[in-house]
C-alpha cells in the first residue's frame, strides 16, 4: 500500500472492570481499511510505539495500540534507563493471559466498530513484552497475521502461571512471523529453535527471522540496541505480512 496521510487522536474502550486507553491512528482519505493492534513493550505506550503505530497507518491500516498495563499503572510510558527496565519488568510480571486476551479482543471489537474498518481479519504486532504478547494473541480468531518482535519468555512462562505460552501454538489461527536478534541476551538461540520447532510442528503458516549481529530491542531508533540493517528488513517483512491483510 502507498503511505498517506494519517489522523491520531486517544480513544477509551470500555472493559468490565476497566476503560482502557489506546492509540489510535487511521488514514486521512476515506475508503475500508484492515485493522492492527500494536502491542507495547514493558515502556508503556510511549513515544516508539506510537510512532510504529503512525507508521503502520500511513501504509493504510488503521491501527491501535491499548495500554496493557492500564489496570496497574494507568497512563505508565517511560525511556530506557535500568531503572525504567526494573519498572516496567514489574508491571508486566502482574499482567495475565486472560485480561491480555480480552484486553486486545476489545481493541479489534473497537475497530470493528468504526465505519472505515474491514472486518474479516485483523493483524497485531509486538515488540519485547508484547512480542511475546503477540505470539498469544495470535490465538485469537480475529488475528489473520501476527507479527513478534524479539518476545522473550515464549518457551519458559506465560502470564500469570500455568503452562508456557509456546504450548499454545496449536491455538494459533493464522500466519505468524518472528523476529530474533541472535545478540539477544535475554532469548537464547536454542529458544527460538524451539518456537520455530513448535511452528512446524503443528503446521503454523509462519517465518522465523534471525538477525546476526542484532540485539534485543533492534527494531526501536529510541535505544542504543537498535540496528539499522536488520529493522529495515524486518519492517520489510511486516509491511508483506499485513499485505495479506487486503486480500
Amino acid at each position: 500500500m502507498a503511505e498517506q496521510g494519517i489522523d491520531t487522536t486517544t480513544v477509551n474502550i470500555n472493559q468490565p472492570s476497566v476503560q482502557i486507553s489506546a492509540y489510535l491512528a487511521k488514514p486521512k482519505t476515506s475508503g475500508s481499511f484492515p485493522g492492527v493492534v500494536v502491542l507495547q513493550e514493558i515502556f508503556g505506550v510511549n513515544t516508539h510505539i506510537r510512532e510504529v503505530t503512525e507508521r503502520i497507518a500511513a501504509l493504510g491500516y488503521v491501527a491501535i495500540a491499548p495500554e496493557l498495563f492500564q489496570r496497574i499503572a494507568p497512563g505508565f510510558e517511560t525511556g530506557y534507563t535500568p531503572q525504567d527496565i526494573e519498572i516496567g519488568r514489574n508491571y508486566a510480571m502482574q499482567t495475565k493471559a486472560s485480561e491480555l486476551l480480552g484486553d486486545i479482543q476489545a481493541a479489534i471489537d473497537y475497530l470493528k466498530s468504526l465505519p472505515n474498518v474491514k472486518q474479516d481479519g485483523f493483524g497485531c504486532i509486538g515488540f519485547c513484552f508484547g512480542g511475546h504478547v503477540a505470539y498469544l494473541a495470535a490465538t485469537l480468531p480475529d488475528i489473520k497475521a501476527a507479527a513478534s518482535f524479539y518476545g522473550a519468555g515464549i518457551t519458559t512462562r506465560t502470564f500469570g502461571g500455568g503452562d508456557p505460552t509456546v504450548t499454545r501454538t496449536p491455538e494459533i489461527k493464522g500466519t505468524l512471523y518472528a523476529f530474533f536478534g541472535m545478540e539477544d541476551a535475554s532469548i537464547p538461540s536454542s529458544q527460538v529453535t524451539e518456537i520455530e520447532a513448535e511452528l512446524e510442528k503443528y503446521k503454523i503458516p509462519h517465518r522465523v527471522f534471525r538477525y546476526d549481529g542484532a540485539e534485543h530491542g533492534f527494531f526501536c531508533d529510541h535505544r542504543g540496541s537498535y540496528n539499522p540493517k536488520a529493522a529495515a528488513d524486518a519492517w520489510e517483512q511486516v509491511k508483506q505480512l499485513f499485505g495479506q491483510l487486503s486480500n
